[in-house]
C-alpha cells in the first residue's frame, strides 16, 4: 500500500472495545479446563471428555462459521466420518471442537504426529498384576498360589467406539497410514479389532453414536502423509479455507482488546499478506499480530498504527516460517512486508 493509500484504509466510526473483564474471564475459565484435563490424564483418568469442556472458548459465531459447522454436523448425523482439509491457521480445530460440543456426546480427542501406531490408538497390555492367594481349607496346611494377570489399556479410539463419544482425530495426516488400519472395520462393519487383546475381548461393536471428526493440513505440506484410498473413500471431505473479512475481524476481535478501525487494519494487511508472499499467512498470524500491537502501540498522528510498526510486528510474527541464512531471509521478508504495507 502506498502512503496516500494507506490513508484510505481507515475504518471510521466508533470505537468498540470488548470488556476486557470478559475476556480475562474466558481466559481464567479455559485454564481451569486445562488443569483439570492435565489431572485427568496424569491419574490415568478416562480419555472422555464432557462437551462444554471441549467447546472453543471464545469462538466466534457468524453466518459464514454456522453454515460450515452445520454441514458438518449435517454429514455426523448422517453417520459420515468428516475429514476437514484445509491450510494451516484456518480454524479446523476449534471448528472440529466446537461441531463435536454441538452434538452433546462426550468428545475423545487424538493428536496424530510420527509416533502416533495402532497401540496407541486402541491400547496395549500395560505390564501385569502379580498377587498371591493363601489357601488354609486343610487346617494346619497352608498352599500359596502366584498369579500374574495382564493388565489392559485402552488408548482413545477404543474408548470412543463403545461409549459413542465424538472422536476428534487432530493432524490427522501426520500419523503413519499403516496405524489406520484399524479404522477401516471401524468405519464399514461397525467393529473395532484390538490387535494384542484375546479371546471375546478381541472386538468392540460400535457404538451407534459413535462419530469421527478428522482434521489435516493440505497436502503440499511437510510432514503430511498421504493415507490410503481404501480409508478417504469412507469419509466426507469438508475444505476449510481462510474466512471472510468479517469473520477474521470479528475472530481478532474476540482475542485482543483493540479498536475497531485497528482490528481492521490487521485484518487488511493480513489478507493483503497472505496474498502477496510465499509463507502461509493464517487468521492466526493476525492474532498474534493483533496482541503484540497492544504492546507495541505505533499509533501516528491520525490515529492510526504507522507503517514501520506493521512493518516490524508482521516480520516478527512470520520470520518463523522463514530459513535463517545470515539474515538475509528474514530481511528479504521484511522488505516484502514493508512493501506489501
Amino acid at each position: 500500500m502506498a502512503d496516500d493509500a494507506s490513508r484510505k484504509r481507515k475504518v471510521r466510526g466508533k470505537k468498540i472495545r470488548a470488556s476486557r473483564e470478559q475476556k480475562e474471564g474466558r481466559r481464567a475459565k479455559k485454564e481451569l479446563a486445562r488443569k483439570a484435563s492435565n489431572a485427568g490424564e496424569r491419574s490415568g483418568d478416562t480419555p472422555l471428555s464432557d462437551p462444554a469442556e471441549v467447546a472453543p472458548d471464545p469462538f466466534v459465531e457468524t453466518d459464514a462459521v454456522a453454515s460450515l459447522r452445520g454441514r458438518i454436523n449435517g454429514w455426523l448425523d448422517a453417520d459420515q466420518p468428516v475429514h476437514l482439509i484445509g491450510p494451516t491457521g484456518c480454524g479446523k480445530t476449534a471448528l472440529a471442537l466446537s461441531a463435536a460440543a454441538e452434538r452433546g456426546r462426550p468428545v475423545v480427542w487424538i493428536n496424530g504426529d510420527e509416533a502416533v501406531d495402532t497401540a496407541a490408538l486402541v491400547g496395549d497390555h500395560a505390564g501385569g498384576e502379580r498377587y498371591k492367594e493363601d489357601d488354609q481349607f486343610v487346617g494346619g496346611v497352608s498352599k500359596q498360589t502366584e498369579i500374574v494377570r495382564e493388565r489392559w489399556v485402552d488408548n482413545p479410539l477404543s474408548v470412543a467406539v463403545r461409549e459413542g463419544a465424538t472422536l476428534v482425530y487432530n493432524e490427522f495426516s501426520r500419523s503413519d497410514p499403516a496405524a489406520h488400519n484399524v479404522l477401516l472395520s471401524v468405519f464399514e462393519e461397525g467393529v473395532l479389532e484390538r490387535p494384542g487383546k484375546r479371546g471375546d475381548d478381541r472386538t468392540i461393536d460400535v457404538h451407534p453414536d459413535f462419530r469421527a471428526i478428522l482434521t489435516s493440513n493440505d497436502v503440499e505440506y511437510a510432514g503430511v502423509h498421504k493415507q490410503q484410498d481404501a480409508l478417504l473413500d469412507r469419509f466426507i471431505g469438508v475444505h476449510v479455507d481462510y474466512y471472510d473479512d468479517e469473520t477474521e475481524r470479528a475472530i481478532v476481535d474476540a482475542h485482543v482488546d483493540l479498536a475497531e478501525e485497528d482490528i481492521a487494519t490487521i485484518v487488511e494487511t493480513t489478507r493483503a499478506l497472505r496474498d502477496e508472499l510465499d509463507v502461509v499467512v493464517g487468521t492466526r498470524a493476525a492474532i498474534t499480530a493483533a496482541k503484540g500491537l497492544t504492546i507495541f502501540d505505533g499509533h501516528d498522528e491520525t490515529g492510526e498504527f504507522d507503517d514501520e510498526t506493521l512493518t516490524t510486528v508482521f516480520t516478527d510474527v512470520l520470520a518463523p516460517k522463514v530459513v535463517g541464512n545470515n539474515g538475509e531471509d528474514v530481511d528479504h521478508l521484511r522488505s516484502q512486508i514493508a512493501e506489501t504495507v
